[in-house]
């Protein structure tokens, strides 16, 4: 206690210089902003709103440059190439570096990246760097496109050029030391708790999984052992069969790893996320354990065959039939034609899924054929709800900003979906990972 007095003092005595050496200097506006909006998601009406009142510690040129991309591009060479094209007073004489008082953000929300450039003049550290783009992430994973870049920029100001003086640490320093010494050990004991529970949640979650797969590893391989080659659904799963060993046996090192761990151990954060890595890791394996399954009995059309397909189609099944209580809410009725579209075809998919299953029967349809249709029905349902998720994203808000935010949380409930269904033995899935998915929407 006598040593945090000392330091509180100390730190005070450093804030009160700080203050009294400061003169006070005051952030300046930029002198230009130019936005390249080649994506076509930024509001630019809310973004020059956003953008006028943020001004930087000295006269600086900021880019805003949005593109539809992929996530494996390089967003550096892609913006270096847009900036030889089409603005070449981005760079410097030489065309080697950028120009100087230049700031860029570069958007890419196709491939998930953000960028930050700087010219020799205005650049700054890589942890400084990483803080801008760190601070943009929740609102671009909301796919809040025109508040996260405005965000961007906001942050980049809040450093570039930043006098020694304006260092938030050398301001509030003194005052955090002191709030830290009376609730710190309360909140960081509440954080380890935290962790310790997430961490035990994982591992109970994945441990029931890797019980089922380590039991069922006898068998998985004589049910993989069995399944046709001759089939195309056969060998996709044969080649995800090929590295279960592998993934099961990195499983394994994980548990073993992360069972070891003390309680003091599992109350930080990276083994908290390498818990959730092994609990993700060992339910995809456990899909693909009842996939195999199904596959032999399906594609081989054994005395269980049945079981297997009613457990294929009725995946499909349950979304078409949530498909009228969807429409029946007012919230996601959407437009009067996306909806009988989707009314019409889900009524048509769930006959045809009878007729399926009655085709196996009499063997005028082959297993794979019956798969394929049923890969159709999915493709061609998702389609019809993208289109109604578009008009019920036009119909329930009254912004740009949002239509982006209600487009966001519908595509995490999507994605979330895509790897749940990967994990439930569906062999459409585990064939072809990135197909569209049917989910009937919930708001």
């Amino acid at each position: 206690m006598r040593m945090m007095k000392r330091m509180a003092v100390v730190l005070g005595l450093v804030f009160a210089f700080a203050m009294m050496a400061a003169p006070g200097a005051l952030a300046v506006p930029n002198s230009s902003v130019v936005v390249e909006d080649t994506a076509g998601v930024l509001n630019r009406a809310q973004l020059d709103h956003g953008l006028s009142s943020i001004g930087f510690y000295t006269s600086a040129k900021v880019a805003i440059y949005t593109r539809q991309g992929a996530a494996a591009d390089d967003l550096t060479e892609e913006t270096l190439s847009f900036a030889r094209q089409k603005h070449p007073e981005w760079l410097s004489a030489d065309g080697q570096k950028w120009a100087s008082g230049l700031f860029i953000f570069t958007l890419d929300p196709g491939g998930r990246q953000v960028g930050t450039f700087f010219g020799d003049d205005v650049k700054i550290s890589a942890d400084q760097q990483k803080h801008i783009q760190a601070s943009t992430k929740k609102l671009l994973r909301d796919a809040q496109w025109t508040d996260g870049t405005i965000q961007g920029v906001k942050s980049a100001a809040s450093f570039i050029a930043r006098p020694w003086y304006r260092a938030p640490r050398l301001y509030w320093g003194a005052g955090i030391v002191v709030v830290l010494a009376a609730v710190g050990l309360g909140v960081a004991a509440g954080v380890r708790n935290r962790n310790r529970r997430n961490f035990a949640f994982a591992m109970a979650n994945g441990d029931k999984s890797y019980t089922s797969v380590s039991l069922d590893v006898a068998a998985t391989e004589l049910n993989a052992s069995a399944i046709p080659e001759a089939s195309s659904y056969g060998l996709k799963i044969l080649a995800q069969w090929r590295s279960f060993k592998s993934q099961f046996r990195n499983a394994t090192e994980s548990k073993s790893r992360l069972e070891l761990l003390t309680a003091k151990q599992r109350s930080k954060a990276v083994n908290v996320r390498m818990a959730r890595e092994y609990e993700r890791a060992i339910f995809e394996l456990d899909g693909l354990d009842a996939a195999i399954a199904d596959a032999n009995a399906l594609l081989n059309l054994s005395a269980n065959w049945r079981q297997a397909w009613q457990q294929q189609s009725e995946m499909l099944g349950r979304e078409l039939d949530g498909v009228s209580k969807m429409l029946a809410e007012s919230r996601t009725a959407g437009s009067s034609a996306t909806a009988v579209a989707l009314s019409t075809q889900a009524s048509e998919f769930r006959l045809k899924l009878v007729q399926w299953g009655d085709g196996l029967a009499d063997l005028s349809l082959s297993p794979d054929q019956a798969l394929d249709r049923l890969k159709l029905g999915r493709e061609t349902m998702a389609a019809l709800l993208d289109n109604h998720v578009e008009a019920v994203v036009r119909l329930n808000t009254k912004s740009l900003k949002d239509a982006e935010l209600m487009r966001g949380k519908i595509e995490v409930s999507r994605r979330n979906a895509a790897v749940a269904r990967r994990r439930s033995g569906s062999i459409i899935d585990v064939s072809y990972p990135n197909l569209p998915y049917f989910s009937i929407l919930a708001l």
